[in-house]
């Protein structure tokens, strides 16, 4: 199944070489296993779990005790952000 991943901020060097597409090179679409989780695909990417601190799939929030077992559905998007601060 497609599906698209949008890495933000530091997590955007984690999308694979050549797939990068948008104008800012931070999306790709990503070929995963049918029943394919979202712990499967930060896994996959080689993320750092501690960075990915906000998970939206298609615009939700899945919280951390939900990843291993969120199954994602073909044309889903993925988008993680790091922890961030500001002042």
């Amino acid at each position: 199944m497609k599906i698209r991943i949008k890495l933000f901020a530091s997590l955007g060097k984690y999308i694979p070489k050549g797939t990068a597409v948008g104008p800012t090179g931070n999306e790709a679409d990503m070929v995963a296993a049918d029943g394919a989780t979202i712990s499967a695909i930060i896994g996959r990417l080689d993320l750092p779990v501690e960075f990915c601190h906000l998970v939206l799939v298609n615009g939700y929030f899945i919280a951390p005790s939900e990843r291993g077992g969120h199954v994602l559905i073909e044309g889903d998007d993925l988008a993680i952000w790091p922890p961030v601060a500001g002042g």
